[in-house]
């Protein structure tokens, strides 16, 4: 499979799961830990903007940043005369391969197990409209019903939905997401809306694949 590059400023859909169909998360622990992960990996080259963890898979919606943002952040970091030499995109890369090593190791060590845990490489779908941008926060947010974990969004922790539904700080891209949908009723309003289930210009056998 070709692998799609990962450009500057550009939107994508991001999921992987787990080698073999094996399971990413098995406890509490595993999910909050993963986003730990993410956070301190993941925080300094893109924007999130939607995503859940399930058992064993995940999906994200992302955009890359600016190539002069990530060069600002590394640029701050103490030691970055030792990665002068790594192209921003390469660096785009590499953080997410730090991310998936990370949690792998945890995980190996806490389940005594050896070896890859996520498939290789990961997913990643450009976004080609605004109408796919809104499709895929429904989407991501209505998996874990789709495979049957719950009846409502609401029920599902391991997602943003609620993030996108409380007024505590965050730093998921909520903002943006809600000015998508113009304000927080008419999200709400799209996740409920039957509708979007059969929106299939956007090849949904594509994003089914999961």
């Amino acid at each position: 499979m070709k692998t799609i590059p990962l450009e500057y400023g550009r939107f994508y859909h991001l999921y992987n799961r787990g080698i073999n169909g094996c399971n990413l998360f098995c406890e509490h622990e595993n999910y909050e830990y993963f986003l730990y992960l993410y956070d301190k990996y993941i925080s300094a080259v893109a924007d999130t903007f939607a995503w859940v963890l399930m058992r064993n898979h995940f999906h994200l919606l992302v955009r890359i940043k600016k190539e002069g943002e990530i060069n600002s952040f590394f640029e701050n970091l103490e030691g970055f005369r030792n990665l002068q030499g790594l192209k921003t995109r390469n660096r785009v890369n590499q953080q997410f391969a730090n991310l998936f090593n990370a949690y792998t190791k945890a995980v190996n060590k806490r389940f005594h197990r050896t070896g890859s845990l996520f498939e290789h490489p990961f997913r990643r779908i450009p976004v080609i409209s605004n109408d796919h941008l809104k499709y895929l926060v429904y989407y991501i947010h209505h998996n874990p019903v789709h495979h049957g974990f719950c009846e409502h969004f609401l029920d599902y922790p391991w997602s943003s939905y609620l993030t996108m539904l409380s007024p505590k700080r965050t730093k998921l891209s909520r903002a943006e997401v809600l000015r998508w949908f113009d304000d927080k009723k008419n999200l709400i309003q799209y996740h409920s809306t039957e509708q979007v289930e059969k929106y299939n210009e956007l090849k949904i056998d594509q994003l089914n694949d999961s």
